[in-house]
Parts: structure tokens; sequence; C-alpha cells
């Protein structure tokens, strides 16, 4: 296996100029170069690569990335395969590692469960085409649905003859083990699984055969319509979306994917022209099938059957595309429709024009069935504008959620700022119950650690001692239990009011707690200074808008509820809060800690200058605001940015493990560049880091 730092020598030496340069005429144009795309058919060269940047981009069919991302889409290499065209091609010597004999036996059993599957694709094939059997039940269906032989052949469908064991005997005649065809769900208890069935094959990304669904044809209250390959070593269903490989390149010409429900309708869209379609099989999307359809593009259109159920499904499961920043459209048929049958019915030209002039947004189609639903009743007409903006939560990127919410106020008759309150609260609801979730899974581990003798409580979860960004460990750290704990707080941070706390009354911050603490209480004591008077920018506009990016990292969802409080209040005022805003708060926690904060002294924790040998400013951090907001911020973005570098390591080592390589390459890049705001951040505080 390709070690890491090799991989990064040979990403770090690649030209664009030169890979892209030996399958394209390029000519130079400017500080560029151009040709025509190899990705789409082009009279007009729209095909741009830019040296400076180290990347291509077609702007015909939407194409781009960089070099290695090249050779990939366009030779269809592995990720390993093309980081060694590339080595070979600037004579890089490759340091391998050896792979453990456990890993090369599992790589084995996955290359043989897929040659078994790919015995049975062919089987079925076979009994579809040259036995009676299959020609008089399984051709003749095939032929009703207009199906013709080529589009059987790129889909590899076939039949399943209703002996109990022909498969079972074939294989065995040919050298396959029974042990195989189990583990693939291909046979159970000495009997095919797939028995008197159409066939439909399930592919991977490189065209294997990684699972089969079948349906049967005669009517059996008793026998489910379809039935599917259980989950194996090779097939993950919630990964997967049928026929992704063959729309896998009409989907990156068209910078567009259709989604329906069934088989069939995938195999007719394909056989019509409509290439760029896939199907969920009839389960609500996945992550995982997100994930997999923005590698190749980020826009969906939701196509379903023109009923009730239709419509319901065109509501289920779409959360997933939306937090995974996909723009989603749907379109619905007329009523009784489904996409094969109405392309059946009104033809291909008919068809793919009814799909343009009727896609409508996701969220406004939502919103439309659920305020027309509500009708003129005051309370449903409520749940339904929060239930839209909950919709609108799921978006991620803030400036298409602000284009959102400016067209929903006008929409909904709301003012946008009462849209942003909902929006803001569905957002922290969602994840205050993430966090809650994920406490609770690690109450439930710390259970399982603590013997069955000791009953006292165990410490809030913490990636590592040095998460404190030099601040001293709270007293849960230093072996102190719950009841310990001081009523002032740890060293460093601002000291509580002198009123006694009960034990009930003080939160124990998990992770980053204590920083993100400190962070909001720089805001409200700080905040309304100045912090650069040429540009007449405060210290709140300077702590909130270099703490954006981080602030899905919050580890306390109250301090990162009040940092966008402020940064809300920035937006609508053009002003950062007076220091009576937090203390007149309607919320309480908002009073609290701006009690605490006004009422405790600044202090800096000894570990700071351990840690980060700071030199500080001979003046009290009260008279040099400027000053102590930087240095925070600096620490607590970078104590930030080791987090994410820790977790997104062990991600690179779990997926080069795994033999994962599209993650790997991805994960290496974030690592790359996490890196390179670790060496910055290290170089503005004059310190030094290690390189991972």
């Amino acid at each position: 296996m390709i070690t890491e730092e090799s991989v990064r020598e040979v990403i770090d030496t690649a030209r664009v100029e030169d890979v892209v340069g030996d399958f394209v005429n390029l000519r130079r144009r400017g500080n560029n170069f151009t040709g025509l795309c190899p990705f789409h058919n082009e009279k007009t060269p729209s095909f741009n690569v830019n040296p400076a940047r180290n990347i291509y981009k077609c702007f015909g069919c939407g194409v781009g990335g960089d070099p290695v991302k090249f050779l990939m889409e366009l030779e269809q290499l592995s990720f390993p395969d093309a980081i060694r065209w590339i080595a070979q091609k600037y004579n890089i010597k490759l340091e391998e590692t050896e792979v453990s004999e456990e890993v090369r036996a599992e790589l084995q059993e996955k290359d043989s469960l897929i040659i078994t599957n790919d015995f049975a694709r062919q089987y079925y094939e076979d009994q579809l085409h040259q036995t009676d059997e299959g020609k008089s039940v399984g051709l003749s269906y095939f032929r009703s649905r207009g199906f013709r032989k080529e589009t059987l052949q790129t889909f590899g469908l076939g039949y399943a003859p209703a002996a109990s064991d022909g498969l079972l005997q074939a294989a065995r005649a040919a050298g396959y083990k029974e042990e195989q065809l189990e583990k693939l769900g291909l046979v159970r208890n000495g009997r095919d699984f797939f028995r008197d069935r159409v066939m439909f094959t399930i592919h991977n990304l490189g065209g294997k055969p990684i699972a089969f669904a079948g349906r049967i044809l005669r009517k059996d209250a008793r026998a489910p319509k379809y039935i599917n390959s259980p989950e194996t070593e090779i097939y993950h269903k919630s990964d997967v979306l049928y026929g992704m490989y063959q729309a896998r390149q009409a989907i990156r010409k068209l910078d567009n994917i259709y989604l329906v429900e069934g088989y069939t309708d995938v195999i007719s869209l394909h056989q019509n022209g409509i290439r760029n379609v896939a199907a969920t099989s009839g389960t609500s999307l996945t992550t995982g099938q997100a994930n997999l359809v923005k590698r190749f593009t980020e826009n969906v259109t939701l196509l379903y059957d023109g009923d009730k159920a239709g419509v319901k499904a065109a509501l289920r499961g779409v959360d997933v595309l939306l937090m995974a920043d996909l723009n989603v459209k749907v379109v619905v048929l007329p009523d009784g429709e489904d996409p094969d049958g109405y392309m059946q019915k009104v033809g291909a030209t008919a068809f793919e024009k009814y799909l343009e002039e009727t896609r409508k947004d996701f969220l406004f189609f939502k919103a439309d069935i659920l305020l027309e639903e509500a009708g003129s009743d005051v309370a449903a007409r409520t749940t339904a504008i929060r239930d839209i903006g909950a919709t609108l939560a799921l978006v991620t990127d803030p400036l298409k959620r602000a284009g959102y919410l400016q067209q929903f106020s006008g929409k909904l008759g709301l003012d946008e700022s009462l849209l942003v309150q909902l929006v803001n609260k569905a957002i922290a609801d969602r994840r205050t119950e993430s966090r809650k979730t994920q406490e609770r899974e690690e109450r439930r581990r710390q259970r399982e650690r603590r013997s069955p003798d000791r009953a006292t409580p165990t410490a809030p979860p913490t990636d590592d001692p040095d998460e404190w960004g030099g601040m001293d460990e709270p007293a849960w750290l230093a072996g102190a239990e719950d009841e310990d704990l001081p009523p002032e707080g740890p060293v460093g941070m601002p000291t509580a009011p002198a009123a006694p706390t009960t034990p009930a009354e003080v939160p124990l911050e998990i992770g980053h707690g204590f920083q993100e603490k400190y962070f909001v209480q720089l805001l409200i004591r700080d905040g309304h200074k100045p912090y650069d008077e040429a540009s007449n920018t405060s210290v709140a506009q300077f702590l909130t808008a270099n703490v954006a990016d981080v602030l899905g990292d919050f580890d306390v969802e109250r301090y990162r509820k009040i940092v966008e409080l402020v940064m809300h209040y920035l937006q609508s005022n053009g002003a950062p809060p007076p220091v009576d805003w937090y203390s007149r708060h309607t919320e309480e926690g908002v009073r609290k800690l701006a009690v605490e904060a006004l009422n405790s002294p600044y202090t800096y924790s000894p570990n700071w200058k351990d840690k980060y040998g700071l030199r500080l400013s001979q003046k009290m951090p009260e008279e040099n605001h400027r000053l102590t907001a930087e240095i925070f911020l600096r620490i607590f973005r970078m104590e930030k940015i080791e987090r994410k570098g820790r977790e997104n390591s062990r991600l690179v080592a779990q997926y080069e493990r795994e033999g994962n390589y599209d993650k790997l390459r991805t994960h290496l890049k974030v690592q790359m560049k996490l890196d390179e705001m670790r060496l910055a951040l290290a170089k503005e505080l004059g310190t030094v880091v290690l390189s991972r």
C-alpha cells in the first residue's frame, strides 16, 4: 500500500498541464491553456487548464479537478493506479507498506465474492436468452416493457428459473464454493434464494456485479414482489443507487441526476435517451447515497409518481440531500402515472419537455403542499411554517440559506427577522439533539468501562489533555470528583461571582467548553470596544468574523447560540451590542453569563506561556483588549484546527486500511489544508507545530 508521504509527494509534483497535455491538445491563452474537452463532444474549446492553481475546468460540461482526478475519471483508474501513473511519469519512487496477511486475505475474499456474483449474473442471463422457460416467462416480460436486446445487456437483466437448485448445481459444476454462494445470499439451506423471478443486476461504480434484485411475475399473496441480496462485504445498500454505473458519465455531462424509485423506471428512461437517472430502489434516501450523488453533481431532480403516495415519497428522505448541500428539485407526474408508463404513453420528446417545464425547487414545492393542507386554520398554518423553517435550517450554505429566507419571508407573509429566528431555533434544536445523542453514547461507553464496584461519576469526554489551549485542567481532569469542582472554575478563565454555587449549578464543560465560554466572555466584556479605528471595526466584529468557519465545531450549544445572537445583532444593527444588552437579555442564560463575565478579573493561565511561548504586552489585558482578542482567537482556532487534524488523520488511516481510495484522496487533501492553516497560525503565534 502506498505510503501517505509518497502520495503527498506525487500530488505536490504533478502539474496539471503536463498530465492533461498527454491526452488533450492544449493551446496557451494568457496564463492558462485551452483545448477540446475529453469528457464531452464539443467543437469550440471550453476546457480550461490553470497551471497557477493546478486544476482543470470545463465550462461546457462542468467537470473539473486536479491531475489525479483527471486520470481517475478519464482513464477510469483507481486512486492508487492514478498515483502510480503520475509517479512513473515523473520518475518518482513510491514507498509502499507491506499489506498484512489479514488485509490481503480480506481483499482476496472481496475479489472472490465479485467473481462469484459475476458467474451468477452470467447464469441468469443465459437462462433468460437460452432456455425455453426463460424466453417464455422472463424475456416476454422484458419485451412487454419495450426493453431492447442491447438494454438487457447494458443492465445485466436475466431470469432465475423455478428449479430449486439450478444456480447451485451450475456453480458446483463450475468449481464455485457453496460457502461463497451463501455469503452472497444466492443460496440458502441448499436451495437457490432467487427462483422464478426476472433478475436485475446491481453494479458498483466500476461495473462489477455486487448484488441482485428479483421480481416475481405471478400473483402470489405470500411472496413479496421484489427480493434483494442481503448486505455483504461488497454490498451496502445504503451506499448504492441502482443504475449509477450506467448513468455516471451522463450525470457529469449534464450536471444533474434524476432520482426515481424503481428499477424499470431507470431502464426505460435510459433506453429512451434520459441517461442521467438512478433509483433509490423504493427506500428512503441515505447519507451514503447523498454523498455518492455529490461525487458527480450538486443538482438532483426527484421524479415521482403522480399520486398521494408519490407526493409523500417526494418529501421523504430529502433532508439528507439538503444537508449534503445539494440543490434539489421535484417533478411530480400526472395523477396515476409512473415514469416508465408515462414515458411509454407520451414518448421521449414530450416526456423530457414535461420534466423541464414542471420541475420545481423542493423547498417551495414542500411549502406549497404544507400551506395548501393547512388552509386557513391558524394552528395548522403555524405548524406548517415551523416545518418549513426546520427544512430551511437543513440548507448548510449560508448564502443559499439567506436567499431562501428573503424569498420565503414574502411567500409566508412573515418579517424576515422572525423567520431567521425560527430557522436558528431549528438549527439549535438539531445540534442539541445531536449532542445529546453523542453524550448518551459516551455515558453508555463510560458505564461499560466502569468497574462493577465503582459508583462515582466519570468525567466528561475529552480527546486529549492538551485540548484546553494551555489553560489549567478542570478539576475532574486532575482526579477530583464532581462535588470537588471549585466555584471559581479553572485557572486561566474568568472567575465566577462570589455568590455561593451548588454543584448542580456548575455545568461540566466537555471538549472545548471552557475555551468557548471564555470566547463568549470576551464578546460580552470587550465586544463593544474598537478593534481597528481606521476601519471602524469592533472587537465583536473581529472575533465573530474569524470564528464563523469553526462555529459548527463548538462543543457547547449555549455558547454557540450566544455567538450566533451577536452575529445576528451585528448584521441587523451594523454595530456591536452594548454591555447592557447581555445583562438585560430575555434569555436567562445570556444574563447569567454576562454577570459572571463582568464580575471576573482578567487572568491568563501560565500554561499559555509554556505551550505557546507567548510574550504578552506589559499592559494588563483590560487595558489592551485588542491584543487579548488576537491572542485568544489564534489559540482558540489552533485548538479547533488541531482537533480536526487528529480526527482527519484517524480517517486517513481508516480509509487506507479499508482501501477506500476515493475517500482517502479527499481526506489527504483536507489534511494538507489543515496543516497549512496550523502552520500559518503557528507563525502568527511565534510557535512551532509538529508536522503530521
